[in-house]
């Protein structure tokens, strides 16, 4: 019989130990109740609901999308497990609306992979977790080298997992059996990987802190949308004419028109370097566009003519209806900038840093765990007039720390802020 997680002693010593002494993972190759049924209807979603809603404990989730196939970022394949209800395969296409199944997972952790990457697509469908454990968050702070679920997994629990599959195309249907058995496998230890990595933060007297970590990601909002998105288009920083980013803006436009309407990724679509190629020349017509990288004989008549349009509509606009160079700045200007427009506050920032670094090596956890970049710089650029502990404490939660963060930093930042005698 295959040997579970419950059987291997559990390597939780804040990272995996050196390769001469680590006994060899163990593969792990088949769930432990075999590929489970994709639920794809709705008798089935009921069945699962039923079963989810009688197990116990937390609930391992984790969602596929197909990133790079289809247009946006929707959830394909739902995966689950929780003790007394085994592991559970959903296809939110056939099942679109999960609410029901979020309502009788209400008040159960949730434990996920990366937490933010598929909190967006789980809410999509009616799924929101009302407290959680971010497996890979929490192997930040416990100071793991490789954070990704198989690093973790072989580090931790000994087993070895196939990520063979992470790449595919989830829209495709029927799902075949050996991506199934790789989505099942993926949420098959997470509840292992959950209860082991528990133990270590309060060995390392960190699991308060992991604890407001995720009720932080529990209870954020979901991101705006965001503003100017096109000027996100890989190269941009070639484009420095007005009307040539206008340009950009009006075939990335088009692009993400054409892209909704076929449900297919952007990229595929139109790739950024042939935008950014075409801004740059500013092709008076349907052959001067043809001649451009990423234009050529493959591309329709009719497709040609359209991003052709794109780029006739940003020649002709006026003036004052070109784009602003640079998005304007909402906080403090490029740190490589500050020597020469506040050497003051450049010292403060070079200190502020130099302690925030020190401390997590410490602390054993990556300096943006212990403190976002940005919030230092802000905190640096504009400090409280009077940097006093609560002053500055005050400053880093008004910026979205948490308690333990400000607990931790703030007596740096106070050195770092008040100026030597």
């Amino acid at each position: 019989a295959q040997e579970t997680a419950a059987d291997t002693s559990l390597r939780t010593t804040g990272g995996a130990p050196p390769d001469d002494v680590a006994p060899a993972p163990i593969p792990l190759l088949e769930p432990r109740e075999g590929i489970p049924p994709v639920a794809a209807s709705d008798d089935a979603l009921a069945r699962v609901i039923a079963a989810f809603a009688a197990g116990s404990g937390p609930v391992a989730v984790d969602a596929e999308r197909a990133s790079g196939y289809r247009y946006g970022q929707r959830a394909y394949l739902v995966q689950l497990r929780r003790d007394g209800a085994g592991s559970a395969l959903i296809d939110p296409v056939g099942c679109p609306d999960l609410s029901g199944l979020g309502e009788a997972l209400h008040g159960a952790e949730w434990i996920l992979h990366a937490a933010t990457q598929d909190l967006p697509c789980l809410r999509e469908i009616g799924m929101t977790p009302t407290g959680l454990f971010d497996t890979e968050l929490a192997g930040r702070l416990a100071g793991f080298p490789r954070v990704g679920l198989g690093a973790m997994v072989e580090s931790v629990l000994g087993y070895s997992l196939e990520k063979g599959h992470s790449a595919v195309d989830w829209s495709t249907r029927p799902l075949p059996d050996p991506w199934l058995r790789y989505a099942a496998l993926d949420v098959e230890l997470l509840i292992d990987l959950r209860n082991a990595l528990e133990e270590e933060l309060d060995r390392q007297g960190k699991l308060e802190w992991a604890q407001e970590e995720f009720a932080a990601i529990a209870a954020a909002p979901p991101a705006p949308p965001r503003q100017d998105p096109w000027r996100r288009t890989s190269g941009m920083h070639k484009v420095r004419r007005r009307r040539q980013m206008a340009v950009v803006r009006e075939l990335w436009n088009t692009r993400d028109q054409v892209a909704r309407r076929r449900d297919i990724s952007p990229g595929k679509v139109l790739g950024d370097a042939a935008i950014v190629e075409a801004a740059l020349a500013l092709p008076a017509n349907v052959q001067a566009l043809t001649a451009l990288p990423g234009y050529g004989h493959r591309m329709g008549r009719r497709q040609l003519e359209q991003w052709q349009a794109a780029v006739d509509r940003a020649r002709e606009l006026p003036d004052t209806e070109l784009p602003q160079p640079g998005q304007p700045l909402t906080g403090p200007p490029p740190p490589r900038a500050w020597a020469d427009k506040d050497p003051v506050a450049a010292a403060r920032l070079s200190a502020a840093r130099a302690a925030v670094s020190e401390l997590a090596e410490r602390l054993h956890m990556p300096q943006e765990n212990l403190i976002t970049p940005d919030t230092v710089r802000r905190v640096c650029w504009e400090p409280p007039k009077d940097p006093t502990p609560d002053a500055v404490g005050y400053a880093l939660a008004g910026y979205g720390a948490r308690h333990w963060q400000i607990e931790q930093v703030t007596p740096l930042l106070v050195d770092a802020l008040v100026p030597e005698a």
